[in-house]
């Protein structure tokens, strides 16, 4: 998510962000909203991520740049994408233009702290999410004839807001367990927007494959000890050794579909596995007013509470990891 904005003797002439994947950037729209081109070379540009300087599915930023002899260039934060990583800078600075780095940088770093980490930490950036009773549990103890559909410890409006956080992420992961228990669809429906990916765990094929996950609707990555199914065109089986740490290898995996974000939506074993391994980044932590007295603990975590949200009666509470 890139801004970029044109000044010329204090006046905005031009302004434009990066709107997809694929189409023209941020200094791209700026400067063609710009109605008179020759103010150009008397204007300072502000872009909140450093300047492209390679073809990628665009030109260069930077060659647009020192074609339109833009005199002084001020830039949020440096690129941590190591195809840029400081040479737009660079490239700038020897073509003669006046370069100022590191204006709003901390605001700059986290409009995309997605992109930052993925690049950084070669993973995606992780929010653990999860809802749990006033008196701490995920759910009641189980009945053995319990129908395959989740207990609902949140009200609607709750419900849409995770709905909502699902249209901003590009995948979400759950369990074997959550799956078997309550079939979940993993989709937006109660909000418009794009459904993420979802990333499946089913160490032993336990799933049944009439459940929603696998209705193809979706990119769905299902990782497994054996592959007995076949792939289709939007669902994938990834073999992993679960003799081993698998969080490592899911995360690599998600990093070579180029995932930069996930939600955990897990059930507590595979919540606190992520907890444990300190791979997580934010926790969205909703607790409702039913009281369960017994059943699945909810998991335990530590972290600097960010901010405490009542949602018709719900308590959001959201987390920060320390590092």
């Amino acid at each position: 998510m890139v801004g970029s904005v044109i000044v010329y003797e204090g006046k905005i002439i031009g302004e434009g962000w990066h709107k997809k994947s694929g189409e023209p950037h941020a200094e791209v729209n700026a400067v063609r909203s710009v109605k008179d081109k020759s103010l150009l070379k008397k204007a300072t540009i502000y872009v909140s991520l450093e300047p492209c300087s390679h073809f990628g599915k665009t030109p260069p930023c930077c060659d647009l740049i020192i074609a339109n002899e833009i005199p002084n260039v001020v830039v949020g934060t440096v690129d941590p994408n190591e195809k840029v990583a400081g040479k737009g800078i660079l490239k700038l600075i020897e073509a003669g233009a006046n370069v100022t780095v590191g204006v709003l940088e901390e605001e700059c770093n986290k409009l995309n702290k997605r992109f930052f980490t993925f690049h950084q930490k070669k993973r995606p950036y992780i929010i653990l999410k999860w809802a749990e009773s006033q008196d701490g549990f995920l759910a009641p103890e189980k009945v053995s004839d319990q129908e395959r559909k989740p207990i609902w410890i949140t009200n609607q409006y709750s419900r849409q807001l995770v709905h909502k956080w699902r249209t901003e992420e590009q995948a979400i992961l759950t369990g074997t367990q959550t799956v078997v228990d309550d079939n979940p669809k993993l989709n937006a429906r109660d909000w418009s927007g794009n459904n993420p990916a979802r990333v499946i765990i089913d160490r032993n094929n336990r799933i049944n494959p009439d459940s929603f996950v696998f209705d193809d609707s979706v990119k769905t990555i299902v990782f497994v000890s054996e592959n007995i199914k076949s792939s289709t065109e939007n669902t994938q089986f990834e073999i992993i050794d679960f003799s081993k740490n698998i969080m490592p290898q899911i995360l690599e995996v998600l990093y070579q579909n180029q995932i930069q974000s996930i939600i955990i939506e897990g059930g507590r074993q595979t919540l606190q596995s992520f907890i444990d391994e300190n791979l997580w980044d934010e926790a969205r932590i909703f607790k409702g007013k039913l009281n369960f007295n017994n059943g699945t603990k909810a998991p335990i975590i530590s972290g600097k509470i960010s901010n405490t949200t009542n949602i018709k009666g719900d308590e959001l509470i959201q987390i920060k990891n320390h590092d």
